[in-house]
C-alpha cells in the first residue's frame, strides 16, 4: 500500500521541517511547497531516514495558476494539508503600503484557500482527510503595528471555521492551530534575537499537528491553542 501523503505549504527550516519529519516518522510521504528550495536537501534527508519520500515544489503560493499547476499531479494523493505559510510584517499602520498589506493576506489566507481548493475535491470524494491551518496570537488579538499580519490571521481563522462547517459533514477534518508564542527556530532568532524565556519547541508543535490528523471523527478538535508555559495570556 502507498504511504499517506502530507503536503506542507511554506515549508522551511524549523517548524515546517519538523512537521515533515514527524509525519514521515509516522509513515507519511511528504511534499513541501514554497518559493525557495534552499532547505529541501535537509528536509529530504530527514524524511528519507524515516522511510518516506520527499518532493519539493517551488511555487508562488499567492498565484492561483502556479498553485493549481504545481499540485495537480499530487492533489489526489494528499491525506493531510498543513498550511504554514505566512509573512510576518511588524510595521506602523501609516507606513504600511497597500502592496505590503495585500501581500501578507495573500500569503497567509489566499494561499490557504488555493491549497485547500486543490485537495478538497479528492478528500471529499473519499470522505477522509485533514486540513490544518497554523494561526497565531495575532489571529485572536490584533496588536499595535500588526495590522497587516493580524488582519490576515483573523481572515485565516474565519476561513478555517467556514471550511470546518462545510466539509466536516463530508468527512474532512479542518483544524485551526493557534500558536500563541514564538517558535524556537532560526527565523525567530534572526527577527527577534536570543531570548532567556521559553519558546515553543517546533518538535512539540509538529507532534500536535500529527495528533490532530489522527483524531477519530467522533471527537475532532477544531481549534487548539498552544503556548509555552511562561507565556502570559
Amino acid at each position: 500500500m502507498a504511504r499517506p501523503l502530507l503536503l506542507v505549504t511554506g515549508i522551511a527550516e524549523g517548524l515546517g521541517s519538523e512537521i515533515a519529519t514527524a509525519f514521515a516518522r509516522a509513515g507519511h510521504d511528504v511534499i513541501g511547497l514554497s518559493r525557495s528550495d534552499r532547505c529541501s536537501a535537509h528536509i529530504r534527508q530527514s524524511v528519507e531516514q524515516h522511510g518516506g519520500s520527499y518532493a519539493h515544489l517551488a511555487c508562488d503560493l499567492t498565484s492561483s495558476g502556479d498553485v493549481a499547476a504545481a499540485l495537480k499531479p499530487h492533489a489526489a494523493r494528499v491525506d493531510v494539508l498543513v498550511h504554514n505559510a505566512h509573512m510576518l510584517l511588524v510595521k506602523p499602520f501609516e507606513q504600511t503600503s497597500a502592496i505590503e498589506f495585500e501581500h501578507v493576506w495573500r500569503v497567509a489566507c489566499l494561499g490557504a484557500a488555493l491549497s485547500a481548493q486543490a485537495v478538497l475535491p479528492h478528500m471529499t470524494a473519499r470522505q477522509r482527510g485533514t486540513i490544518i491551518f497554523t494561526g497565531a496570537t495575532a489571529g485572536i488579538r490584533g496588536g499595535a503595528k500588526f495590522s497587516a499580519f493580524a488582519s490576515a490571521k483573523f481572515a485565516l481563522r474565519g476561513l478555517a471555521q467556514s471550511l470546518a462547517r462545510e466539509f466536516g459533514p463530508r468527512g474532512v477534518h479542518v483544524a485551526h492551530l493557534v500558536l500563541d508564542g514564538l517558535i524556537d527556530e532560526v527565523q525567530t532568532e534572526r527577527r527577534f534575537g536570543a531570548s532567556s524565556t521559553a519558546r515553543m519547541s517546533p518538535q512539540a508543535v509538529a507532534q500536535a499537528c500529527l495528533d490532530l490528523s489522527a483524531q477519530h471523527p467522533s471527537a475532532w478538535t477544531h481549534e487548539m491553542d498552544l503556548r509555552p508555559f511562561s507565556e502570559r495570556f
